[in-house]
């Protein structure tokens, strides 16, 4: 297929990888941030544009990959009336593109993305079309570029989706950086928790974590967990993280 990527920041960057190393072409990037639009232009030997009115006509599909508060105010200067269009927002409804074109839907990879990554990690891809010509197109890219899951996901599913992975990947992060401070100023190596961790996630693929839950909290050991805390003082973070967490493992 022919694409326009619509956006220059990192889920435009990984796409439209994929979407090459997939054997389609990507005919343009525009841009707001024309030297951003440029790069990525240049990297896959295409044309770039900071001005909608010249964004390409030619295009089979166009993806608009920006921020989820950018969406409107982008949409509100394209008309591609039978163009297949669809934006990657998980939490903004397919709706916002109905006076771009008929054919409009959602391409959302379920996944953290950055456009730094050397290697890009499989994606699970919702789609969620307003025609029978849009989801078709937009599961054949999809089924394309990901050998994960490829669903059809209407946005109540797709929004609660969205809470789940930003607990799930942004907030499970927000503690491993916590704890990596810990471990440099405590003079430890945060990488020898690394097998610790990728074992957790494993497990995952045969049970349920709520069947896998161990420590202190878990058992109740009151005695580790008040060493702990005291050992935690001068990391408030960390110490309001640990008390919260634990308090819900005891509650459950």
């Amino acid at each position: 297929m022919e694409i326009v990527i619509i956006g220059s920041g990192n889920v435009a960057a990984v796409l439209g990888r994929k979407f090459v190393a997939a054997g389609h072409k990507i005919i343009q990037v525009f841009g707001r941030n024309a030297s951003a639009a440029s790069e990525l232009a240049y990297e896959w030997d295409t044309a770039s544009t900071n001005y909608s009115s010249l964004i390409n006509n030619e295009a089979d599909v166009y993806i608009i990959a920006v921020s989820d508060t950018s969406i409107a105010e982008v949409v509100s200067d394209l008309h591609l009336p039978r163009k297949v269009v669809a934006h990657t927002a998980a939490s903004v409804e397919k709706d916002i593109l109905k006076s771009v074109t008929e054919d409009y839907g959602v391409f959302y990879p379920l996944q953290s993305l950055r456009k730094d990554q050397k290697i890009i990690p499989p994606m699970p891809i919702y789609t969620d079309a307003a025609t029978e010509k849009a989801k078709s197109v937009l599961e054949k890219l999809a089924r394309s570029i990901s050998s994960s899951v490829v669903k059809t996901v209407p946005f109540d599913k797709r929004a609660k989706m969205h809470v789940a992975a930003v607990i799930a990947n942004n907030f499970t992060n927000h503690i491993f950086s916590l704890v990596e401070d810990y471990c440099k100023k405590e003079e430890i190596d945060f990488l020898d928790l690394l097998p610790l961790i990728n074992n957790s996630i494993e497990r995952m693929y045969s049970s349920s974590p709520s069947q896998m839950q161990t420590g202190p909290a878990f058992r109740n050991d009151e005695d580790t967990i008040a060493k702990h805390l005291e050992m935690l003082k001068n990391y408030p973070k960390l110490l309001n993280v640990y008390n919260c967490i634990s308090n819900s493992i005891m509650n459950k």
